[in-house]
């Protein structure tokens, strides 16, 4: 977002928001709750402004500013799954905060934003749930919760019913909730569950799934490139171009290629 140079004010409603900088350093007087910083506002810098609480920032020059909402509801429901009292977080007004992670997440959000492509939904609720999880780890002040070791896994029979629910419906959206129900576990279970029994995201592991599902079909049928797509899950022909070409290295066409040569060989090989 850009945001002219001069005061600006921003009411107090029912969302919990968050303002990364990510222009060139401008000279902000900022003012949130009652708590007033001169600053000089830096790429990366984050500004936490709770739900209900209003603020103003008067800055010397343009600037650019991704803003993020997250509903109070949210992190209610993550700081159950996580162990923690939901009633006892307090989301405070911070001014200028850096943290990698709250950086990364953002970081991602913008990069989808500004994507030729929409994003899975699966891949979304993945970050809204980093964020919300980041937010309750750093609130009061606090730290996150010490690691612990010996990490839990999913039984392999109930793996094993995700991982077949997930290849039978590669062409639907899939859900982080709808797997969380079929497992019989809190979406942020789920998250934590799955990558110690996979070594992978759940968006990633769909991901790839998609993309071998999407060559296995470009090898096997005469179905055209937009055809694969929509039946591999992508939102359209560009969209799997581009998620291919990101994971495998080739495009579709360079896939279909090789296919074709290597059918002709295979034809010879049965008939000697």
């Amino acid at each position: 977002m850009h945001i002219p140079r001069g005061l600006s004010h921003v009411p107090g409603g029912e969302l919990h928001r968050l303002g990364m900088h990510y222009g060139p350093p401008v000279n902000a007087d900022c003012s949130i709750g009652g708590k007033r910083m001169r600053r000089v506002q830096k790429p990366g810098d984050i500004d936490i402004v709770p739900a209900g609480i209003g603020g103003s920032w008067e800055d010397d020059a343009d600037c650019h500013i991704l803003r993020l909402s997250l509903h109070p509801s949210l992190l209610k429901h993550v700081a159950e799954d996580m162990g923690r009292d939901a009633g006892k977080i307090e989301l405070l007004p911070r001014f200028q905060v850096r943290d990698a992670r709250l950086e990364g997440i953002g970081r991602a959000v913008k990069a989808d934003l500004e994507a030729d492509t929409p994003s899975d939904p699966l891949f979304i609720e993945l970050l809204a749930n980093a964020l919300a999880v980041r937010l309750i780890e750093t609130a009061n002040g606090g730290f996150p919760a010490p690691e612990k070791h010996g990490e839990a896994k999913f039984p392999e029979r109930k793996l094993r019913v995700l991982t077949e629910y997930i290849e039978a419906n590669l062409d639907q959206k899939l859900q982080l909730a709808d797997l969380a129900v079929l497992a019989g576990v809190s979406v942020t279970r789920l998250k934590a569950l799955f990558r110690n029994s996979t070594g992978t995201s759940v968006h990633q592991y769909v991901i790839h799934r998609r993309v071998e599902y999407a060559r296995a079909l470009m090898g096997t049928t005469t179905m055209s490139v937009s055809e694969i797509a929509l039946a591999a899950g992508f939102a359209h022909q560009s969209h799997m171009t581009s998620t291919i070409r990101r994971v495998l290295g080739q495009t579709p066409g360079e896939i279909a290629r090789h296919a074709s040569e290597f059918r002709p060989n295979l034809q010879r090989l049965a008939r000697t």
